[in-house]
């Protein structure tokens, strides 16, 4: 299976920890990079940046087909699964570069989030975090959770006012969550489907939070 294409940020001491960071669809790994100024981290932070490119689909860059919308939202299964094991594949490989499993957090963006969530808990080692923003988790049901990964942090983002993946959908990701044992933080912002500074600062917390280790 040919790896993901990659734009990658790294920091101006060795790096530590990585973020990968899935953007949602129709756009491409560019799209997350230029939040990173307006995280405004430590310069000594530890941790490279890595924004994948998603396959190109028939019609736009995508992580899978949707193929019915709204609540009950109908999409490829298969290609959402395929694209879990390409993120999965850029784990592995940053272990193989030196970087611990429980320093590599994984995040996501609508469809991004969507993969984040396949992705994270079912990777075979222990993560550091996931960050799920602005998404839905349409394998919850079928889901088989990695021992390695039951307790994993989990911080969940979302805009009240989204036309795009509805408020009750983020919502049904979190109880879903919670039926599986985890403990998902909840945010939800004055935004549709977008970022928003006040989250930007939040993201950067949490990052620094539970990034804390200075190994």
């Amino acid at each position: 299976m040919p790896q993901l294409d990659c734009v990658e940020v790294n920091p101006k001491v060795k790096p530590t920890a990585s973020v990968i960071w899935l953007h949602g669809l129709g756009s491409n790994g560019h799209d997350f990079e230029a939040i990173l100024p307006e995280l405004k981290l430590p310069a000594n932070f530890p941790v490279r940046f890595i924004f994948p490119h998603s396959p190109s689909m028939p019609v736009m860059p995508a992580w899978y087909d949707i193929l019915e919308m709204g609540i009950g939202r109908k999409l490829d299964k298969e290609q959402l699964l395929e694209s879990a094991e390409k993120v999965a594949d850029l784990i592995d490989r940053e272990r193989g570069r030196g970087i611990a499993s429980d320093r590599i957090i994984l995040a996501g963006f609508s469809q991004g989030g969507a993969v984040a969530y396949q992705a994270a808990l079912t990777y075979p080692h222990r993560l550091a975090g996931l960050l799920a923003l602005s998404t839905y988790f349409p394998t919850s049901k079928s889901i088989d959770v990695a021992p390695a990964n039951r307790e994993l942090p989990i911080e969940v983002m979302h805009g009240s006012y989204d036309p795009v993946v509805l408020p009750a959908m983020g919502k049904a990701a979190v109880e879903d969550l919670q039926e599986l044992g985890f403990h998902p933080q909840w945010r939800v912002y004055p935004m549709e489907h977008q970022v928003c500074m006040q989250q930007v600062k939040d993201i950067a917390d949490w990052l620094k939070h539970t990034l804390h280790s200075d190994r």
